[in-house]
């Protein structure tokens, strides 16, 4: 028999996901709409992966953006990011995990998004989603561009995992743990990575998600695995050797994180409008829903003239 969890079927082996989340990263937004270097609409490219984000899932477990919310800490920035985020979450039903990344000024976060004092305090978060436990590092630098974790933000984050939670941890910060093979994003890493590593390893830690490279990458760190989301605004033409690669406005994606009880998978969802098929849709899954295993292997798995 098959299992329907929502609007979605499961005909496999393994149990439904307990959690779906929307891993969003780099807007850039800026003050009064402004296009990014006067040439990325960067507003329109977030409209549509907005979009797209209530198309793929009804009801996400919770909308986490990675970072680089504004491109200038301007306070406007953020307001116009705030109003239009808010809206669709409201309507999913999904809260928003803001996390700050190396181009945004913490006050004007903390005061535009988050409704606290315009102070230089990390912007962190705790939070308990149906059991799995979210918690949002800081990871920018006053000043700078590159990543760091101070020695205050890892206690306090060693304190939050002391105790396992029901369905693990996840980690949302900017500045992946990770090498890049750009030599850019080397030089703006995030910096002292064995402290970091020392925390979580051992811990109830399943994955990280992460930011900063506009492109989609995947790795291990400290034994968990890290996954960073491609960027709203542009992403890196990585078609090209490692030296000459620059933005383009192509590419944009948001992953859509899924959790099962014994794995996370993390989907890359292009926001684009390419000509589509039509064979699939929710009447030949529900045609499927009807049938045995059996019957479904026959219908759909058999080779023609076998």
């Amino acid at each position: 028999m098959s299992a329907a969890i929502g609007d979605a079927y499961t005909f496999g082996q393994h149990a439904p996901a307990s959690h779906v989340l929307i891993h969003v990263s780099d807007p850039h937004f800026l003050a009064g709409g402004a296009s990014l270097g006067g040439r990325y609409d960067v507003e329109a490219n977030f409209a549509r992966t907005l979009e797209a984000i209530r198309a793929v899932h009804s009801h996400p477990t919770a909308i986490v953006v990675t970072g680089d919310l504004a491109d200038l800490g301007e306070p406007d920035a953020y307001r116009r990011l705030r109003a239009s985020v808010e809206p669709v979450a409201e309507e999913l039903g999904a809260p928003i995990v803001w996390v700050a990344g190396n181009h945004d000024e913490r006050p004007a976060l903390r005061a535009g998004l988050l409704d606290l004092e315009p102070t230089e305090e990390p912007v962190t978060g705790v939070w308990d989603l149906g059991g799995l436990r979210l918690v949002a590092l800081d990871t920018s630098v006053p000043g700078w561009h590159h990543g760091e974790l101070d020695a205050g933000q890892l206690s306090w984050l060693a304190d939050q995992l002391a105790q396992p939670a029901p369905h693990g941890t996840l980690l949302a910060m900017h500045h992946p743990p990770l090498p890049s093979h750009l030599p850019l994003f080397d030089i703006l890493e995030l910096r002292h990575q064995d402290e970091l590593a020392d925390v979580i390893r051992g811990s109830d830690v399943r994955g990280i998600l992460a930011g900063h490279l506009h492109y989609s990458s995947h790795g291990m760190f400290a034994g968990v695995p890290v996954s960073v989301a491609s960027a709203t605004c542009y992403t890196m033409n990585v078609a090209r050797p490692a030296a000459e690669v620059n933005g383009m406005d192509a590419a944009q994606a948001f992953q859509m994180v899924h959790v099962y009880p014994d794995t996370i998978t993390h989907t890359v969802v292009p926001v684009t409008d390419a000509v589509t098929g039509d064979y699939f849709s929710e009447a030949w899954v529900e045609r499927m829903s009807k049938l045995s295993p059996e019957g479904r292997l026959e219908a759909f798995s058999r080779k023609p003239g076998r």
